[in-house]
């Protein structure tokens, strides 16, 4: 018997359309909220980018981490590198908590939920004169900031 006979071609290529019309009409995909309102969070990161600039350092007391983002269980969602040669740290800081405050009510808004996985901060260091984020390595405890 010939599995591919016109009917059951005929028959596979309507079940086919019926399931993509389907899944079309709905989506399991988060909502992206809108950030266009000032202070949203997309504004704020980009403020916060600008705040931060090329991260330029000459040695590595100038590098600095801070975090950014609201996961739903608390803490930052990502760190960032920085320097103290040319940002503004208070500045940086309360933009960032801006952020995190935005993010929250984001979060708070759509129901988002988190793992509650906690974010180590990697630590920052001068690297061909910018500030980067320390590498990160497993260790015997776990993972711990490594440098390049």
């Amino acid at each position: 018997m010939n599995p591919f006979t016109p009917a059951r071609t005929l028959a596979s290529m309507a079940g086919l359309a019926l399931l993509l019309a389907s899944s079309a009409c709905r989506s399991d995909a988060p909502q992206t909220p809108s950030n266009t309102a000032a202070g949203g969070s997309a504004t704020l990161l980009a403020r916060i980018e600008a705040e931060r600039g090329d991260a330029a350092c000459d040695a590595d007391d100038q590098c600095h981490t801070i975090g950014v983002g609201h996961k739903a269980c608390g803490g930052p969602e990502r760190y960032l590198a920085w320097s103290s040669k040319h940002s503004d740290g208070a500045r940086l800081r309360a933009l960032v908590a801006e952020h995190a405050a935005a993010r929250q009510a984001e979060d708070t808004k759509n129901r988002m939920m988190s793992t509650c996985s906690v974010v180590p901060d990697p630590g920052a260091t001068c690297a061909a004169g910018h500030c980067v984020l320390r590498a990160m390595s497993a260790g015997p405890g776990g993972t711990a900031p490594v440098a390049r």
